[in-house]
């Protein structure tokens, strides 16, 4: 492939923008967002810098699990809209040279979708075997000793048939059959329902679940389990995940997104280094663009762990793949509270400045930080089936503060959460006002990345630094930015691999870089030839 900008897809160059809808803009004043407040601050997303939006679920859904029950593949959810909305919002986002990215959930259903219904009406219902029923266990409990990703036996009893059925997370949540044919074709053309509508690509819930192991034997205990995690640790996954499957059907969703254009998938999919890289596919028969990468989340925030993961996961990448990096998520702690808004800073210039496609997170640009969530307004199913863990979710999926009017701009009406604690200052329209906010380093990181293509495409090299500070070469063709990043709250002195010129960005204020970087401080900063 050429160096050249314009050879790389879309997705290669761009950066991607998760919106959480019921947390972003309400529109109609019930307190949870919908799709016509995300297209009335669709010029915030633009003039952020980014690319791509990925939405998290709008399918009809009883919202046991907040829209990853999904009860219909093809509609949109009352909460948020219509198809209608939605035709308006994908029309707007295209109209300011955005993507639009849905994320599709292929591993269950809703036990509320027409499927499960008509598979649970009786033994003999044509769709039965859509879904994962078995009798009982010899002593009249579960098939087998898998556990719900929510806790409990991944089985519930149908008193109805006299079978369970198998649901990986939520007992409203059946898991299909993707062994059966009928269920690979109807997901198939749910794919191709949106795409039709013109939709720019698929983010892929849960993807290395969606096929079990034959037979369904028991998965091995864990020896490393104790008391104080998550119980769905008790069992190592190696029967209910990731099965070689898998990747069949994987290739048939790339070859149905080729047939497209530039369409992306994005596969959710948390796994061992070696394991997630299979997930690529071959050059021959490819599979997801872009498996997701979540090593930054998962990993402490330290010097020698980023750049010893960083340097492994770039080395690990298959000639025919391309990287991907994510600091957060709907899932996961937001970065702020992880690790101090000081180095949400410098975390956002790593983000923006590694090879790879980054995945950016509502909020992540204002720096929204710890949010307590009280036992009374708790609405994670998660958290609420296993309190006291610090596994609840609700943290990461509060409402976007716009401004500092009431309830920040989100809603004339209370938010379904509660706001994070400083909104009244941290929001858009007070960071907008403030050069030196996070909101305005995204932007700069942004603008930065669009206009230099080492930083969108360039080689990486990883460099031998000082204590904390953590340092990366970008090059393409003639051009050599140099990435310093002081992990820690010390000043250092750093001497780049080549005679420094221009600052491209900084974190800071400083204008001129010579070889000291202050404690949590970043600069990228252009080599002279």
């Amino acid at each position: 492939m050429s160096e050249g900008p314009l050879a790389a897809p879309w997705w290669q160059r761009g950066v991607i923008y998760q919106i959480y809808p019921r947390s972003f803009a309400d529109s109609n004043g019930d307190g949870i967002g919908d799709l016509a407040g995300i297209e009335a601050r669709l010029d915030h997303i633009a003039d952020l810098g980014v690319d791509a939006i990925w939405l998290s679920p709008i399918f009809p859904s009883p919202m046991a699990d907040f829209g990853y029950d999904v009860a219909d593949y093809t509609g949109v959810e009352a909460l948020f809209g219509s198809l209608e909305d939605f035709d308006r919002l994908l029309a707007a986002v295209h109209a300011r040279g955005l993507r639009l990215l849905l994320d599709f959930v292929p591993n269950h259903s809703s036990t509320q979708h027409p499927w499960f219904v008509e598979s649970r009406s009786s033994r003999d219902s044509p769709k039965r075997d859509w879904y994962i029923w078995r009798d009982p266990a010899r002593d009249g409990g579960p098939p087998n000793n898998w556990i719900s990703d929510m806790g409990g036996p991944a089985w519930a009893w149908d008193e109805t048939t006299g079978q369970y059925y198998l649901h990986t997370f939520l007992e409203e949540q059946a898991d299909l059959n993707w062994r059966n044919p009928d269920v690979a074709q109807a997901m198939t053309d749910v794919m191709r329902f949106w795409l039709g509508r013109g939709v720019d690509g698929f983010r892929i819930d849960v993807l290395w679940h969606i096929v079990k192991a034959q037979g369904l034997p028991d998965n091995p205990a864990n020896p490393d389990w104790c008391e104080g995690m998550a119980e769905k640790l008790r069992v190592l996954q190696h029967h209910s995940t990731d099965q070689p499957e898998a990747h069949a059907f994987t290739r048939g969703m790339r070859q149905l997104a080729d047939s497209y254009g530039e369409t992306l998938l994005v596969g959710e999919i948390f796994l061992p280094r070696d394991r997630l890289m299979r997930w690529y596919g071959s050059e021959a028969e490819p599979g997801v663009h872009l498996p997701f990468n979540f090593e930054l989340i998962e990993n402490p925030w330290n010097r020698d762990t980023l750049a010893r993961l960083i340097a492994d996961y770039d080395a690990a990448i298959p000639d025919h793949g391309w990287p991907n990096w994510v600091i957060g998520s709907h899932d996961a702690p937001r970065i702020a509270a992880r690790i101090g808004e000081a180095q949400a800073r410098v975390a956002a210039m790593l983000l923006l400045t590694l090879r790879g496609t980054p995945t950016l997170y509502q909020g992540d640009e204002i720096g929204i930080g710890t949010v307590d969530i009280p036992p009374d307004r708790i609405r994670d199913p998660q958290d609420l089936r296993q309190p006291g863990m610090g596994l609840g979710r609700d943290r990461s999926r509060t409402p976007m503060a716009w401004d500092a009017s009431p309830n920040a701009g989100f809603s004339t009406a209370e938010p379904w959460l509660p706001l994070h604690p400083d909104w009244r200052t941290r929001n858009v329209a007070a960071q907008e006002a403030d050069p030196q906010s996070i909101l305005a380093l995204y932007r700069r990181l942004l603008a930065a990345r669009r206009a230099n293509p080492a930083l969108a495409l360039g080689r990486m090299t990883v460099h031998d630094a000082p204590s904390d500070v953590l340092a990366l070469e970008r090059i393409h063709d003639e051009q050599r930015l140099f990435v310093a990043l002081n992990l820690g709250p010390d000043a250092q002195d750093i001497t780049p691999p080549a005679r420094p010129g221009r600052i491209v960005a900084a974190t800071g204020t400083r204008t001129t870089f010579d070889g000291r970087i202050d404690g949590d401080e970043g600069f990228i900063v252009e080599l002279e030839p």
